[in-house]
């Protein structure tokens, strides 16, 4: 065993001493000393790396076809880059690590919820979601926090969230119906929340624009904003 390998086991036998402890303040309802012991434990371990992503099928066919355009040498002038893109799998010890920082954000994230704190909640959930992206508890976790913040931009990403979970859980299960019945409840909020801040962004426009054209003698009432029927506004002017 090398020196590099005796280190990790030693950092994630450290940090799952302290996720322990954290569990006990969990349990003990004792949130802030289970979200601090939580964050220690985390910081035991080393950061995520940066992991190529995987090519899309569009892209391989394209690439396929530029594999035919030789250089003069006869080697490939995208052989290169296709070597550093390539995803190179996870030793043992990295998986290990991935899994232990993926369960500690996810607890970090269980504690911001009980105060709360639902952005830092989001943040936390989707740390968790880089180390795995089917992490079926922390997407449920993520979305409801999501809900929660009830903004336009965080019920779409809950919108998103939730239809990444149909395609993880069993199509006939409990969970599958109830993340369907979730989106059909979601969809008019969501609307609403599109609505109501489209609106207030035009009356902040609208203020703005009143204090330039004063000096013209002319007010934004001279300018209608017509939905032009694609989620924007078309606009005319009328004296």
């Amino acid at each position: 065993m090398t020196d590099m390998e005796t280190n990790v086991e030693e950092l994630l036998r450290c940090s799952e001493e302290l996720k322990s402890e954290g569990n006990d303040h969990y349990r003990a309802r004792r949130w802030e000393d289970a979200l601090a012991t939580y964050r220690s434990a985390l910081g035991r371990l080393p950061k995520l790396k940066s992991i190529p992503q995987a090519r899309s099928p569009e892209k391989d066919s394209d690439e396929d076809e530029s594999l035919l355009q030789r250089d003069s040498s006869g080697q490939s002038s995208n052989e290169e880059s296709r070597k550093q893109d390539e995803v190179t799998p996870l030793t043992e010890e990295e998986a290990q690590v991935a899994k232990a920082r993926s369960v500690l954000n996810a607890n970090i994230g269980a504690c911001y919820v009980k105060l709360g704190e639902h952005k830092e909640a989001v943040n936390a959930c989707t740390e968790a979601l880089r180390d795995d992206p089917n992490y079926i508890k922390v997407l449920q976790r993520r979305a409801a926090s999501n809900e929660q913040l009830n903004t336009w931009s965080s019920l779409s990403s809950a919108q998103e969230d939730y239809n990444t979970l149909l395609g993880l859980v069993p199509e006939s299960s409990n969970e599958s119906r109830e993340v369907q019945r979730t989106l059909q409840l979601l969809k008019p909020r969501l609307e609403a929340a599109q609505k109501r801040e489209t609106t207030e962004m035009i009356d902040k426009l609208k203020g703005v624009g009143n204090s330039i054209l004063g000096n013209f003698g002319l007010s934004t009432d001279n300018f209608q904003f017509v939905p032009n029927g694609q989620g924007g506004y078309s606009m005319n002017f009328s004296r």
